[in-house]
């Protein structure tokens, strides 16, 4: 059974700290939505094209252009709520949140803010064997996103890049319910599997298409209590939030070095600004950017350009009904189908290829072995070689072909290992490969008969100190493997050398 309790971590692990303090965090995810086309406009989402090659006239804001929604985009958004156990909203509205920036040519964004297509929902965060935390989600909305400033082709100006202008966000909005650096890399991961599963992102961090601005403060053990009894944030402290941060480790690290900050202000007797910041991985240290921007400063209102959304609820339920196995249920059923260990079954869920992979290894042999050679054997070379499942050289059907020459009996796990070596770089069948290569194990209870024997007589000092101390029986056992090149089967020159020692 997991544990879903609040339990926060021990304060003490703030380092410098002179007192004890707790840490509260919420994160704002953006994640870019799986669309051919963008939220408004039909042009491509492609990324690397060239600069300001996917951009219609909506995107750039040409006089009497009209957004046009896409309504695949909704449908994603949809399949991200449900795939949260989120409340979707049948009604929804778009909002103009004005602001300028060199890369927004309409000046303002159209966003949801007052009715937002997606309510509350849950994610819950692995933890540990048996141990997760439920990260409440307040709400998802749609939304454009800006295009690109680039400050570093020329000394003396900038470039702007509108390729990405307009393409469709899905801000998912948590509650501060997360309490560690940890716990918070460990959200966003789970957040990226779950959306990947579900199809609606890509989850690329490095290209952008899933960052998040994380919204950090410190206060008295007791106050976080506090605010889950009466909903009252002023209690949490004043928040900073550190803005677009596309790495797991870089979230770490910046709310790491933005508490130990907070702290030293609060315990040197100053007061915490609420504000925007950057945080520098070079350096390892945040940067102020600007002062906390609130709705009111945006002058938000009903965009005029769109009606608001009325979608069916049939409509709901028919995407409901074709959301694919989820990885909490997919890692549970591999564990009582396959009778594998959650941390097995974690790692082979971790991706939808992993997953994919292993079930057709798995199909109709034993699901222990075939997870361990998918594990150890497989994920151990592919990341020697900096590789991923989708590059493998080896199919699901060769080493499943691995796999049941074991079970047969037909090569040793020793032998396994040449032949899976032998497939990952020349190819091959198996089977076909253990024959010309004359891998097969020697079952021949005669043939081994006679090998251990002949090392028997060889020996006979040694012969001596096992019958004293049958623990020594191991070095025969060694020495025949090794006069058969491995091809001995291994529990029968166990058994033969054990009859001969008495």
């Amino acid at each position: 059974m997991l544990d879903l309790s609040y339990k926060a971590p021990d304060p003490k692990v703030i380092a410098g700290a002179r007192s004890d303090w707790e840490l509260v965090i919420g994160l704002e995810v953006h994640a870019q939505v799986a669309s051919e086309a963008k939220l408004f406009s039909g042009a491509s989402t492609r990324f690397g094209a060239e600069p300001n090659s996917n951009v219609s006239f909506v995107d750039a804001a040409m006089p009497g252009m009209l957004p046009v929604i896409n309504e695949f985009c909704v449908e994603q958004a949809v399949r991200t709520g449900l795939g949260l156990k989120a409340q979707i909203n049948l009604f929804s509205a778009f909002d103009r949140k004005n602001y300028f920036y060199p890369d927004l040519p309409q000046g303002y964004q159209i966003s949801q803010l007052y009715h937002p297509i997606v309510g509350e929902g849950e994610v819950l965060v692995d933890m540990g064997p048996g141990i997760a935390r439920k990260v409440r989600i307040e709400r998802i909305h749609l939304e454009q996103d800006a295009g690109k400033s680039i400050h570093d082709m020329d000394p003396n100006m900038s470039f702007v890049d509108l390729n990405r202008t307009g393409v469709a966000l899905m801000e998912i909005v948590s509650r501060p319910d997360i309490r560690s650096p940890e716990e918070a890399a460990a959200y966003v991961g789970k957040l990226r599997q779950i959306l990947r599963y579900l199809g609606t992102c890509d989850g690329n961090m490095q290209n952008g298409n899933l960052r998040a601005d994380v919204n950090v403060s410190v206060c008295q053990p007791g106050a976080y209590e506090a605010y889950r009894e009466t909903g009252d944030h002023s209690v949490l402290g004043t928040r900073c939030e550190i803005k677009n941060m596309n790495s797991m480790r870089f979230i770490q690290q910046a709310i790491e070095y933005e508490a130990r900050r907070q702290i030293a202000i609060l315990e040197d007797g100053g007061e915490v600004v609420q504000e925007t910041r950057l945080y520098d991985p070079d350096k390892g240290e945040t940067r102020s950017m600007r002062s906390k921007e609130e709705a009111h400063d945006y002058r938000y209102f009903p965009c005029p350009d769109l009606l608001p959304l009325e979608i069916e609820q049939a409509w709901v339920d028919n995407i409901q009904a074709s959301l694919p196995e989820l990885p909490d249920e997919k890692k549970a059923r591999f564990v009582t189908e396959f009778g594998l260990t959650e941390y097995d079954a974690g790692v082979l869920t971790a991706e939808t290829e992993s997953a994919a992979y292993f079930e057709q290894v798995a199909r109709g042999r034993d699901g222990k072995i075939a997870a361990n050679w998918v594990i150890n054997e497989l994920f151990g070379r592919l990341k020697k070689d900096d590789r991923d499942i989708i590059e493998s050289p080896v199919s699901p059907a060769q080493l499943g072909g691995i796999v049941d020459l074991i079970a047969k009996g037909d090569i040793s796990g020793k032998i396994a290992k040449e032949l899976f070596e032998i497939v990952y770089t020349e190819g091959g069948d198996p089977a076909k490969i253990v024959q010309a290569r004359g891998m097969k194990q020697v079952t021949d209870t005669t043939t081994i008969e006679k090998v251990v024997d002949e090392i028997i007589a060889a020996n006979p000092a040694q012969v001596e100190k096992a019958r004293g101390n049958p623990k020594l029986a191991g070095w025969f056992v060694g020495q025949v493997m090794k006069a058969t090149d491995g091809k001995a089967n291994p529990k029968a020159v166990n058994r033969i050398v054990a009859q001969k020692l008495g």
